[in-house]
């Protein structure tokens, strides 16, 4: 910062330079997000639903591991308390390739402020303080280092820290702060675990669908997860595939930067998925089951919805299930809107209008990691129309998840006619 003095003569003083406190981890979160806070004062009639923010889970992995119900895996995991550096026991990650954060150059994870107040749990206290300095009504909360959860070796592990990542959500979080709402981990590697998942907690306070980490080599469209879709569809409540990277992935080992890797790795483990659940026809089996795609961008879909039903109008016999083009059945999907590739804006529009993100997109922060969006980044697009940004910050939240929008921002119930602006 730099402040200019005058002295009593007239002259102007050399201007004397003071270096700005570094923003870091430690810095409080409503300082980091004080310029967001600014912006929110102009949204304070929107409805505006974050689908996608995270917790740093391995803060409290003690609060984790001390739910894990197998004896031998809670004792396993309390060694690891003992050990030099405190590692998170049981956990898969790799903490000397995690590069978000250049290094130290930009913030990225949960930040360290201190909270004051008995009764609060930390890791509330650092929501709300995100959320009330981007004016968020509600908000999703899904891991960070659990996303890799999905490539463990050992498949009762992932049941265990899934179900015990589960259990410290509905009974610390959730219940703390009605604002705070979860989707619940599905230990993806065991089928039959998924669906005691979804029996033990579907009518939980707070649970408001289920996720799959898409980091993972298990085809989606295997019959033996068919009982864990039934009981999915039946709850009534979404199935999330939330994206992640993994560099170890022997495709992304040939990229020898994070740039690289990063942009890509969250597309492909989705696209993987998402080619197999419409080819092997499961919005056909399970019509009423609300997928949503998550943490991937909008740039892949376009080029997903050509080339399935280039490919399928060539061989629709491969996929004897489907009644409509891939397309088609992409565009009944919901997907997340961070992070939103706007460096070209008519492809950008293009890509909303080609999945009717009118009605199917939802905002997505992805709050604290470094590239996340602010709500502005939806009021800012030129070529939305004044009723399609209050259906992707809330609106079509509010519909698929059944949130009650309060009635001074309720201006509309979105619809199915389009509302992007011409």
């Amino acid at each position: 910062m730099t402040v200019t003095r005058g002295d009593d003569s007239g002259f102007t003083a050399h201007p004397t330079v003071r270096e700005l406190e570094k923003i870091s981890n430690r810095t409080d979160t409503r300082d980091v997000l004080a310029h967001a806070s600014k912006s929110a004062r102009k949204l304070n009639d929107y409805f505006i639903v974050d689908i996608d923010a995270h917790v740093t889970e391995t803060a409290f992995w003690s609060e984790i591991t001390d739910r894990i119900d197998n004896d031998y895996l809670r004792h396993a995991a309390l060694s690891f308390r003992e050990r030099g550096g405190s590692p998170p026991g049981l956990l898969n990650v790799q903490p000397g390739m995690l590069y978000q954060d250049m290094f130290g150059r930009i913030p990225h994870g949960q930040q360290a402020d201190a909270v004051i107040g008995e009764g609060t749990h930390r890791q509330v206290e650092l929501v709300r303080r995100a959320m009330d300095s981007m004016g968020i009504d509600y908000t999703v909360a899904f891991p960070t280092p659990m996303l890799l959860l999905g490539m463990h070796p050992q498949a009762e592990v992932e049941v265990a820290l899934g179900r015990a990542f589960n259990r410290w959500l509905v009974e610390e979080l959730l219940p703390r702060e009605p604002r705070i709402k979860a989707m619940m981990y599905l230990p993806f590697n065991d089928p039959e675990a998924c669906v005691e998942v979804v029996e033990e907690f579907a009518d939980a306070p707070g649970v408001i669908g289920f996720t799959v980490v898409s980091t993972r080599y298990k085809p989606v469209h295997h019959n033996s997860y068919m009982r864990l879709y039934a009981a999915l569809q039946a709850t009534g409540k979404p199935l999330a595939f939330h994206s992640g990277f993994h560099w170890g992935d022997e495709s992304m080992k040939q990229m020898n930067r994070f740039i690289s890797m990063h942009a890509i790795s969250f597309c492909y483990f989705n696209m993987i998925h998402l080619t197999n659940w419409i080819i092997n026809g499961l919005p056909e089996r399970f019509p009423e089951l609300k997928v949503i795609w998550v943490e991937s961008g909008l740039a892949w879909l376009p080029f997903m919805m050509q080339r399935l039903d280039s490919e399928y109008m060539m061989r629709s016999s491969e996929a004897p299930m489907l009644r409509r083009r891939p397309s088609e059945y992409i565009r009944d999907m919901y997907f997340t809107s961070q992070p939103l590739e706007t460096s070209n804006l008519k492809l950008t529009q293009a890509t909303m209008e080609a999945i009717k993100a009118d009605t199917q997109l939802l905002f997505a922060s992805d709050w604290p990691h470094w590239d996340f969006d602010l709500p502005t980044t939806i009021t800012d697009l030129p070529f939305l129309s004044e009723q399609a940004k209050r259906n992707i910050l809330g609106l079509n939240a509010a519909r698929a998840f059944g949130f009650e929008v309060p009635a001074n921002k309720l201006a509309q119930v979105p619809g199915p006619e389009p509302a992007l602006a011409k």
